[in-house]
């Protein structure tokens, strides 16, 4: 199981992760991530899905058009964890 981090942890780990927000009424990170067209949007969605299953971690998210929301939670954690920081920095890395 993967430890949920505490609300001091997650403020010190999303201050590197500027481009990053909570989530208001649960323990989740969001981004929201706009490309010039959907081919773009679709293309970042499959480099991130990649990601999500060679490490067993898969995002919540919509996409319309050319934009991309994202939310990230472990939800074994019954919250953010390492693993929502990783996948969060890995997707700044894509942006």
């Amino acid at each position: 199981m993967t430890d949920k981090l505490n609300d001091t942890e997650l403020a010190t780990r999303l201050h590197d992760l500027p481009a990053w927000t909570r989530v208001d009424g649960r323990h989740a990170i969001t981004r929201t991530v706009t490309f010039t067209d959907f081919n773009a949007a679709f293309g970042f969605m499959s480099q991130v899905a990649l990601y999500a299953e060679a490490h067993g971690h898969h995002p919540e998210w919509f996409n319309v058009y050319n934009r991309v929301e994202i939310t990230l939670t472990t939800h074994d954690a019954a919250g953010v964890s390492e693993k929502d920081i990783a996948m969060a920095s890995f997707i700044d890395g894509l942006a």
